[in-house]
């Protein structure tokens, strides 16, 4: 019987999240693979890519992604295909696990998942600009260099900052860093590692700046 209700309670929620698709949303689905329960903030955060509309990417939920939430991978055997053959994975966990408990990843607030899903669309930009050798170097560098991993952290905040992710950003990292039941070793990662709010928060700021000055000059 709980099993039962369980069952209802997420056919409910999925529905909800499918009819508030709109069709302009809907276009963001091409070529991709996406859990229904999360179609909506994954579409979203596409949305913001338009670049990766053609783009071939499966979002695949996992039960476990070592010391990681979500991590964005090319397809192993299309990087011995064309560039324009590559495919990619973007694997999230199923359940965002906390010091004491766990809680269906779905269940996180829409803008958290949001940027957090726009934070490895782009790393997927950052993979579409290098060759399949190069794609190689970059799964080296990221296992063995903690260095290299903050440069490309970087880079993927980049990206998703100057495609109008930035508040959705900053929101999923003070998520992280002030949450009080995350475990702290994961916290200390993410601000040893990854672009902290205020960075992504000043980035935000010249980014504007530079907009408004750019609408000023065309008047």
């Amino acid at each position: 019987m709980i099993y039962f209700l369980s069952l209802l309670m997420l056919t409910s929620v999925i529905n909800s999240q499918t009819s508030d698709i709109t069709p302009e949303l809907s276009r963001f689905r091409a070529n991709k693979t996406i859990p229904a329960i999360i179609e909506k903030n994954v579409l979203t955060a596409l949305s913001f890519y338009p670049e990766l509309i053609d783009t071939t990417i499966h979002f695949v939920f996992k039960q476990a992604i070592k010391s990681s939430v979500m991590q964005a991978q090319p397809v192993f055997t299309s990087l011995l295909a064309s560039r324009k053959q590559r495919a990619y994975r973007i694997n999230i966990s199923a359940l965002f696990k906390l010091t004491h408990t766990a809680i269906p990843i779905h269940q996180l607030p829409d803008a958290i998942m949001i940027g957090w899903i726009g934070h490895e669309l782009g790393h997927i930009m950052d993979y579409e600009s290098r060759t399949n050798l190069d794609m190689v170097g970059f799964g080296l560098g990221y296992v063995f260099s903690p260095e290299y991993v903050k440069k490309v952290e970087r880079i993927a905040d980049t990206y998703a900052v100057n495609h109008g992710l930035g508040s959705y950003l900053i929101e999923t990292k003070r998520f992280i860093l002030d949450h009080a039941e995350l475990p702290q070793a994961y916290k200390d990662k993410i601000a040893r590692l990854y672009v902290s709010p205020e960075e992504i928060t000043e980035q935000v700021r010249k980014l504007e700046a530079q907009k408004l000055e750019a609408q000023k000059k065309a008047l």
